[in-house]
Formats: structure tokens, sequence, C-alpha cells
């Protein structure tokens, strides 16, 4: 703004400088064209005074010149000084015009820069606001870092779960420059919270992980990036000893950090509470609501279905003996134990209380037997190196097609589990379509023939939600 004003006054003094000339030209022009005559006549009457003939022309002449020259002398210097001042405001406005045009293009510069990082800023939000899971964010922030720093090494170093260690998460194609940064904690920007840069890895003051590389001395800038109010990363770029990355750049990785976080973090707090609405919140596995939609959707692909009912045995008695942090901890430890026993295609269940479904996909009976007696086995040592007190588990198992549903499944399983506790627990008891006891094992042979098995229980039809209150 000075500068325009500046401008202003110097054009103003400009034209009446131009005014002042004119109006001094236009007196000259009348003096010299008034004192020519009068010189000329003076010099005529001076010179006849003294000489006569042709002698007083030439003494007239150099009268006339000895006039002339002062008056021409006082009339040049009378317009020089307004032409040097003319002059001056011009060179003056000149100086002026410069500077505003170097004002000028300066704040364009800036606008334009600034209109820059708000569409990178614009973009960047509507690539991370498509971006459905954490892998997505990642490939944007990496595609990210060939837009703000194509031909410099960067990258994205996040903390794991436990906030203890530093990964690294993304990288540029031109290469990570390999931080041996290993927690939050040891990372200047990540400890401060503050963008840091480092001019020479050299210097005095520079980070203690930058020195000692194969490349030799570098320069370098970090950025932490924050998810919900806590420093858990850093943005990570290196370059030439002595490299300033202009202030531009930085606010672009700041602005990548800044979003980038806001949106992990929201897609954590997400699945979180997804988790959360999903699974039980003392086991871990899935709770019966969710059970119940994830083995619906399995079963379009896979028709086929184990079910198997499990009951902790006599755990009203485990709870009232040891107390309820006894119990929890055995729900605790034979969730572990049957979650970790099927496969990632099988689902778990907690029914409730010390009741849990089990839905082993595209599996037979025979199969789904097996499994489950190795779960009483696992069951049994991982007791013993938890230090809990002993107990056991029976299972109810039944097999299914797709002319059964879920809830019918179920029923059929409970009755089976029913004939477990009936025939003494700790053991696995199958149910046929009918409702018949085809199979079971037992504590003393685990995989006791059908035959046998039927012996050992007589074959009846089961009333589901029989009595099993003594567990």
């Amino acid at each position: 703004m000075d500068t325009v004003a500046d401008t202003e006054i110097s054009e103003a003094a400009w034209l009446a400088t131009q005014q002042r000339n004119l109006a001094r030209l236009k007196v000259t022009a009348v003096v010299a064209a008034l004192s020519i005559p009068a010189v000329s006549l003076s010099a005529m009457v001076v010179s006849e005074q003294f000489v006569s003939g042709h002698h007083s022309y030439l003494m007239a002449g150099a009268i006339q010149l000895i006039i002339s020259v002062p008056i021409v002398v006082l009339l040049f210097r009378f317009v020089r000084s307004d032409q040097d001042r003319a002059n001056r405001l011009v060179g003056s406005l000149t100086s002026h015009l410069s500077r505003a045009v170097e004002v000028a293009e300066s704040q364009a510069r800036r606008r334009e820069l600034q209109a820059d990082r708000q569409e990178f800023e614009t973009r960047l939000a509507n690539a991370l606001d498509m971006a459905e899971g954490e892998p997505e964010v990642i490939d944007v922030i990496e595609r990210s870092f060939a837009t703000i720093l194509p031909a410099a090494p960067v990258e994205l170093l996040l903390a794991d779960n436990s906030h203890a260690h530093l990964t690294r998460m993304a990288s540029s194609a031109a290469g990570a420059p390999g931080c041996g940064v290993d927690s939050p904690d040891h990372c200047p920007a990540a400890r401060r919270a503050q963008v840091q840069r480092f001019d020479d890895s050299d210097d005095l003051d520079a980070c203690p992980k930058l020195r000692g590389r194969a490349e030799g001395a570098v320069s370098a800038v970090c950025v932490p990036v924050s998810i919900m109010g806590r420093t858990v990363g850093v943005i990570h770029s290196t370059g030439e000893a002595g490299t300033q990355v202009a202030e531009d750049t930085v606010l672009d990785l700041g602005t990548l950090s800044k979003l980038g976080g806001a949106r992990i973090g929201l897609l954590r707090v997400m699945a979180e509470t997804q988790l959360q609405a999903a699974t039980d919140s003392l086991t871990g596995l899935l709770n019966r609501r969710s059970f119940e939609t994830q083995v619906a959707r399995a079963r379009r692909e896979s028709p086929v279905v184990a079910v198997a009912m499990a009951d902790l045995d006599h755990f009203k008695t485990l709870n009232d003996t040891y107390g309820h942090e006894t119990g929890d901890r055995a729900l605790r430890l034979f969730a572990k134990v049957l979650a970790g026993s099927v496969r990632s295609q099988d689902l778990v269940c907690r029914q409730g209380g010390e009741e849990f479904v089990v839905a082993l996909m595209g599996c037979g009976a025979d199969t789904a037997r097996g499994v489950l007696d190795a779960v009483r086995t696992r069951l049994e040592a991982a007791i013993t190196v938890a230090g809990l007190p002993a107990f056991t588990v029976s299972f109810g198992l039944v097999q299914g097609d797709d002319r059964e549903d879920l809830p019918e499944l179920i029923e059929r399983a409970d009755a089976a589990l029913f004939e477990a506790k009936r025939a003494g627990r700790d053991r696995v008891v199958v149910h046929d379509a009918a409702g018949i006891v085809v199979g079971a094992a037992s504590p003393a042979g685990r995989g006791l023939s059908a035959q046998r098995a039927v012996d050992a229980t007589p074959a009846v039809r089961a009333v589901p939600g029989g009595d099993r209150a003594a567990g």
C-alpha cells in the first residue's frame, strides 16, 4: 500500500512539474521574443554614439552578443533547472513503479501458491474421504508424497497399537530416507509435537538419528502426525546437506499430516465402535447378533456347516468357590483356546453366560468332532499353564445343510449338549437330524465309536432347553 501511495504522489508531482515546465517555456519564449529586438535596438543606439559607418554595425553586433549571452545563459539555466527536476521525478516515479510491480508480482505469487495449497487440500480431503480403510488412506498419503516432494525421499512412520514402536507405513517412489527412530518418545518432532528442520546432520543441534548414514551428511524435515490429539507418528524427508525445504512445501506436508491423521483416527474409532458392537466385551468373541449375520453370509458360499454348542461344566460351582474374577478368567481362557483351535473361516460366538456356539463352515460332523476333541485336550493344558482351577467343557454337535436355518441347528445342538451333560459331561455328543445320538467322545476314550456312545447314553430324543442348571 505504501508503494502505491508513493507512486500516486510521484505522478502528481510529475504532472505539476510538467505544467511548470510548460509555463516557463512560455515565459522564456516571451522573454526571448522581447529581448532580441530590445537588445538589437540598444546595441545600434550605443554604437552610433561612438562610431559611424560600417564600424557601427560591427560594434552593434559585439554589444548585442555581449548582452545576449548572459540572457541566453540565464534562460537556459532557468529551463534546465525544471528539466532536471522533471528527470529526478521521472527516476523516482520509475523506481516507485518498479517496486510496485515487484510487490504486485509477489502478492500474485502468494495468492497463486495459496490457491494451489487450497486446491491440494481440497483434493486431498476428497481422496481421504473416499478411503474406506487404513490401507487406502496410506495409499493416498503415499501418492501425495509424489505431489509434494516428487524428487525427495519421504516416509510415513506410525506407532502400533501399543504406541511404543514406530513402523514404516508409506514411502515415496524416490526411496525411503530410512529414519532409525523406533518410538514416538525417541523422535524430537513427535515428542515436541512441532515441525523440526535440520539443515545439516553434522550440526551440533541436529537430530542424532540423522548421523552416521551411508550417504553422509543430510538435511531433513520432520512433521509430526497426530491421531485424536496424540502424536503417534512422523512424516520424515531428507535431502542434501544444506538444502532448505520451501515453506510452502512444509505447509503442504503439515496439511497431509493433519488430514491423514484425522482420517486414520476416525477410521480407527469407527472400527473400534463396530468391533465393540459386534463382539462380546469379556471374551472378544462374536456376540449373538453378529454371529447370526456372519453365519448367514458364509452359508451362501458353503451351505454345509457343523454347529456345536459348548458349555463349561459346573461353572456355577467354580464361580461360587473361587469368585467371579476366576470365573471370568476361565471364560476368557476357554474362548481363547476355542478360537485358536478353529480355522479363520469358522465362526465362534459367546451365546451367553458360560455357553458358546461354534459354526465350522463346510465341515462334516466327523471332522468337527475331531476339532472339538482337540479343544478339550488343549484346554486341559492351557488351564495348567494359566494356574486356574481345573474345569471341563461339554459339546453338543450337529451337521446341517441349506434345508435348516441357524436357529434350528442351534436348537438341535443344544439338545445334543443336554445329552452330553446327562452322560457325565466333559465329552462331545453328536446328534443326527432326527435328534438321535450317533457319536460321542468321553474323557476315558476321546473318540468312542458310535455304538459305544449309544451304549453309554440311551438314544432318546432330547428335549431342547432341558435342565442344565447344574452346569
